[in-house]
């Protein structure tokens, strides 16, 4: 029997409907799972069971009385630590913040809250973000469900291992170079990184998008049908748009043109597991009547580098004004990248800017003038790592080695989503990404939704009861 935590978000909604179950039964099955399971995996913090059994009995009483705030209203989630709740502390993963409480719920977490949804935790990441790993100078060590010795990936690397353990059916995540989607390659879940703008972010930098983390594609529709309504405090959000996001079915496979891109043209070359796991499914949307058509690199060495460049100059901005004794507390790793901003030029910073924007033509060089209209390519090169690195090559000198494949798209600013296209021979999980034109953040999820139904049958999720 299914245990209550690991139902979806569309199916919780149609029992709440239907009265076969409450937020509240719902609520304490999630409860439980996080308790017996955090204490291998460190997935949370801020873990709050009363106030989510609050919360959860009101949301109850709505659905009794027949008048619940919408599909989401009574369904757990978890809200990623730099994504501001009212009243919590925002440490961003180091122990070198201060620990104000936020005064306010981010664009994000207002929005789930609006929508009445059950806020368990906030999940960890790595110090400023800037890791894909759950190594962490605040947090415990996160780790990954499939096997405890490997890394969950990151930023959102509490996010992706709460998800792929069953700690409730959506989880926020944040992306400005694979953080959603690396993660959830590496956890055999679906993560969505939509257009830039698209949910709106507060605070807003570049490339920066905040997404859900689920276990199908239909749950990440559902949140992102909520995540996407509009803030006045992101002036880069994109105008509201009428979307019906749970309209998945529409996309004709036949005759769609598909790149390939198997060789991103910088960073680490994919494990051949990986490869192989991508060019099958290639191979399943060409037999469902694509053109699929393997498509040259868009990213070089030098816009790797360059962007490198540029921040460790921005994150040298946020370290310089930290007293000594502060910024002693930053995980190593990343106190010696952010230091070495201080030797950059001012012309390598603009120079890593200009490396930014020929990514972006490149990338609609391919889509608009090559006139594909998906993307088709691995997530991360490698399948794992073990889980105390902060990156896959744990070297400061270079540390974006792996992001090569997800942070174009970042920079380009087109939707991308990470789904489970496979396993390894030690039945690690190996994620696909789609990536479709700017704006067509619906196809990408048809795409993904199409995925799902073309899939082996999928390996049950792990468990340690």
């Amino acid at each position: 029997m299914t245990s209550l935590a690991d139902l979806s978000a569309v199916e919780l909604g149609r029992l709440y409907a239907a009265g076969d179950t409450s937020p509240t039964e719902v609520t304490e099955a999630v409860i439980a799972r996080i308790e017996a399971w955090e204490p291998k995996l460190n997935a949370t913090w801020a873990f709050a069971p009363e106030a989510a059994r609050t919360a959860a009995a009101e949301a109850t009483s709505r659905w009794k009385k027949g008048e619940a705030l919408g599909p989401l209203d009574g369904v757990p989630v978890t809200i990623k630590e730099n994504i501001a709740t009212k009243g919590c502390p925002v440490p961003v993963g180091t122990a070198a913040s201060d620990m104000t409480p936020a005064a306010a719920d981010a664009p994000a977490a207002a929005r789930l809250r609006e929508a009445g949804s059950v806020i368990l935790a906030k999940t960890t990441m790595p110090d400023y973000g800037m890791l894909s790993s759950g190594l962490s100078s605040f947090h415990k060590l996160a780790r990954n469900p499939w096997d405890l010795n490997t890394n969950p990936g990151g930023s959102s690397a509490g996010a992706g291992s709460a998800a792929a353990a069953g700690y409730g059916p959506i989880h926020l995540g944040t992306d400005i170079g694979g953080s959603i989607r690396l993660p959830a390659s590496w956890c055999g879940i679906v993560g969505m990184k939509g257009t830039n703008g698209r949910v709106p972010v507060d605070p807003a930098y570049l490339g920066r998008v905040v997404g859900p983390m689920t276990r199908t594609v239909a749950d990440t529709a559902l949140a992102m049908s909520v995540l996407s309504k509009a803030d006045w405090r992101d002036g880069s959000a994109l105008p509201p748009a009428d979307i019906d996001w749970m309209d998945l079915d529409g996309l004709q496979i036949r005759g769609l043109r598909i790149g390939l891109m198997l060789d991103i043209g910088a960073g680490m070359a994919p494990d051949a597991e990986v490869l192989a796991a991508v060019k099958e499914a290639a191979r399943r949307f060409e037999a469902a009547g694509a053109v699929v058509e393997e498509v040259p690199a868009v990213l070089t060495r030098e816009m790797l580098d360059g962007l490198d460049d540029f921040w460790r100059v921005r994150a040298w901005d946020d370290v310089e004004r930290l007293p000594e004794a502060t910024r002693a507390k930053i995980l190593p790793y990343i106190r010696a990248w952010a230091e070495s901003g201080q030797t950059r030029s001012a012309l390598q910073a603009v120079r890593g800017v200009n490396r930014i924007f020929e990514m972006r033509k490149a990338a609609g060089r391919l889509f608009h003038g090559g006139g594909y209209d998906f993307v088709l390519s691995p997530v991360a090169p490698t399948v794992t790592y073990p889980a105390d690195q902060a990156s896959p090559l744990d070297d400061p000198e270079r540390p974006f080695e792996h992001i090569g494949y997800t942070v174009v798209w970042n920079m380009s600013e087109q939707p991308a989503i990470s789904v489970n296209c496979g396993y390894d021979a030690k039945g690690l999980p190996i994620g696909l990404q789609i990536v479709g034109r700017r704006f067509d953040d619906l196809g990408v999820l048809r795409m993904a939704a199409a995925w799902e139904g073309m899939r082996d049958e999928q390996r049950p999720w792990p468990n340690f009861d």
